[in-house]
């Protein structure tokens, strides 16, 4: 191994996150080339690790145990199929100066110390513990890694400080406090950590959008009677597979009277002449998540279709405009109606339609922007974040809404739209 690119062995330009900010952003082509610089793989792993480290050392905790397959991919920049995505058969520990260890789900943990050469081949460990409690506790497994866990802790030299958890199983809290360790929420040292993006990442971020346009123009060629809203979702999940997505998490297809309120699904309704319909796209390239909403209208519109258009257009303008380095969410957030301005009786109850959130290995990310929650907790919005920016206006008919999403990646002076499906007009498709 190139010890210059051991994880365990990093330097303070690890932590540079190598922005460019002159002219647009890049979405480069998706393989690697000789002729261009475009994602830097090895810089990737070593400054997500480094921001991991950095976390860490701010925080009262001296070592991290993480389940979250986000936090894991993150630490380790190791990943299998998406299917383990809630089953909680892998882990992650990060100790002192000590290198990751993963454990992972039986012959993944060989095909790590075969193709993983930035891990120590030694901490690529074969494990599972309960896989949400089909394993039963009393099978010991919990027991026996918790065991093995706390001694590799002893061994770093941190028995004394918490161990940091991002989430587990319930009887492997207890499995982990039984060998004398004391737990503490890892969940936001990690969230602090991932808040920040690097070039690499945003790169991939942008990437990620780009695929999204694409689907967006399909999408806007097939919107017409005769096509259900499942049928959109099959065409955007084959299209975005065959661009290279790695996880189409879900689309949300929302069309006609479903659209007020907002069901966050996608049914077999057949879109009608005049119906508005709005649209969610959440997929992954090489982990980074998009979301990224589109109203459309098949055929003309009303003039309470275009008005709640125009709102929710309005409103998330507004927002964008606030956003740059220094502004603190609750500056963004107040610029957004209140609930009971747009038919809902309270802030909960609108939770989501005028929102804010991260995006990076997670679909939700730092910062959170809502009313329900930001005017009273403000966080400081800093350059390198990456978030996306949604809002929602019910039409004046009673069942049509207009949604808009955006995401933006946050600056040296202020902000950059990435997603870049026409949007500041109502899109008629097929126009009678």
């Amino acid at each position: 191994m190139n010890l210059a690119l051991k994880p365990n062995v990093l330097t303070p330009q690890d932590l540079e996150p190598n922005w460019r900010w002159e002219g647009r952003l890049p979405a480069p082509g998706h393989m690697s080339v000789d002729f261009e610089r475009r994602i830097d793989h090895d810089r990737l792993r070593r400054y997500r690790l480094a921001r991991t480290r950095q976390a860490l050392e701010a925080s009262n905790a001296g070592t991290l145990l993480l389940f979250d397959v986000n936090n894991i991919r993150y630490v380790s920049a190791t990943k299998i199929g998406e299917w383990e995505r809630d089953k909680m058969c892998r882990f992650c520990l990060l100790t002192g100066d000590e290198s990751p260890y993963v454990w992972d789900f039986g012959s993944a943990a060989v095909h790590h110390q075969k193709y993983s050469d930035w891990l120590e081949p030694d901490h690529c460990l074969a494990g599972v513990v309960g896989m949400r409690g089909t394993i039963p506790p009393e099978f010991g497994l919990m027991r026996k890694y918790a065991r093995q866990i706390a001694q590799l802790i002893k061994d770093a030299g941190m028995a004394d400080m918490p161990v940091g958890v991002d989430y587990a199983e319930t009887a492997m809290f207890h499995a982990l406090q039984e060998e004398g360790l004391h737990v503490v929420d890892g969940q936001q040292i990690m969230l602090a950590a991932r808040e920040i993006k690097n070039w690499d990442e945003i790169q991939l971020l942008t990437q990620a959008a780009s695929m999204v346009d694409g689907v967006y123009h399909m999408i806007y060629e097939e919107l017409k009677p005769g096509i259900r809203e499942n049928d959109i979702v099959a065409l955007s999940n084959k299209m975005l597979y065959e661009m290279g997505s790695d996880d189409v998490e879900a689309i949300n297809a929302i069309s006609g009277e479903r659209c007020n309120p907002h069901p966050h699904n996608f049914t077999d309704r057949y879109f009608r002449p005049g119906d508005q319909a709005f649209f969610d796209i959440l997929q992954s390239y090489q982990g980074y998540r998009t979301c990224y909403y589109r109203t459309f209208n098949i055929g003309r519109a009303t003039p309470a279709q275009h008005d709640a258009y125009v709102k929710a257009r309005e409103w998330i303008d507004a927002s964008i405009e606030m956003i740059k380095p220094g502004v603190t969410t609750d500056k963004v957030a107040a610029v957004w109606p209140k609930a009971e301005a747009f038919g809902f009786p309270s802030e909960d109850a609108a939770f989501g339609l005028q929102f804010g959130h991260g995006l990076g290995l997670a679909l939700h990310e730092r910062p959170i922007i809502s009313r329900a929650v930001s005017l009273e907790h403000p966080m400081e919005i800093q350059t390198g974040m990456v978030f996306a920016l949604e809002t929602y206006c019910p039409a004046a008919d009673g069942y049509s809404a207009a949604r808009i999403e955006e995401e933006v990646v946050v600056t040296d002076t202020g902000v950059e739209v990435i997603s870049l499906f026409p949007a500041e007009e109502l899109p008629i498709a097929n126009r009678y």
